[in-house]
């Protein structure tokens, strides 16, 4: 293959993997370095890739594969900083306009692996099988971690929905003006 296959192949993914991992990590030196570990990766690999197959989801793949090896690192890193943070304490006044921030702080909070499903699916937008292919799970497990993922997200957003004066109703869902 040539480095003009690659490119043409690649690149044009380049901004959209950023973003991914920048929302994976929420960190944007972090995020940078996965995206040029996984070019790396994919072009040292690009010899197996055949062309006319899926190049965005094998890059995904890839950068996930980064994520999951650095985690274990970050991870302790996290731990450390999370002790620290405790000792803190801080109450934000009540938003008046929803924020994006708050929506991903709250798919921050959620565990890793039902967040890669919420991404991948619900917001990069790739079918149940892509991302299954991109995780190395089962459809079905695919399934799974996005209901658990967004009921673990619906939670987190509670507190802001009721910062705006809506509430859940018993079965939990809403009518249009937010009333039990």
């Amino acid at each position: 293959m040539k480095i003009e296959d690659f490119e043409e192949a690649a690149l044009p993914h380049l901004n959209e993997l950023y973003r991914t991992a920048l929302r994976l990590v929420a960190d944007r030196d972090r995020a940078a370095d996965l995206v040029q570990e996984t070019y790396l990766q994919a072009w040292k690999s690009f010899y197996r890739f055949r062309m006319g197959t899926n190049c965005r989801a094998w890059l995904f793949k890839i950068l996930l594969n980064k994520v999951s090896h650095h985690r274990r690192h970050w991870f302790r890193r996290a731990k450390e900083d999370e002790d620290a943070l405790k000792s803190l304490t801080y109450e934000p006044p009540i938003p008046e306009h929803l924020r994006d921030e708050e929506v991903l702080s709250a798919l921050a909070k959620i565990p890793e692996h039902y967040r890669e499903a919420i991404i991948l699916v619900d917001v990069k937008e790739f079918s149940y099988k892509e991302t299954g292919f991109i995780l190395k799970i089962p459809v079905g497990t695919v399934m799974s971690r996005l209901s658990r993922g967004r009921k673990l997200l619906r939670g987190e957003l509670v507190e802001v929905a009721a910062s705006y004066g809506i509430n859940n109703t018993k079965d939990g869902t809403m009518d249009e003006a937010g009333r039990v």
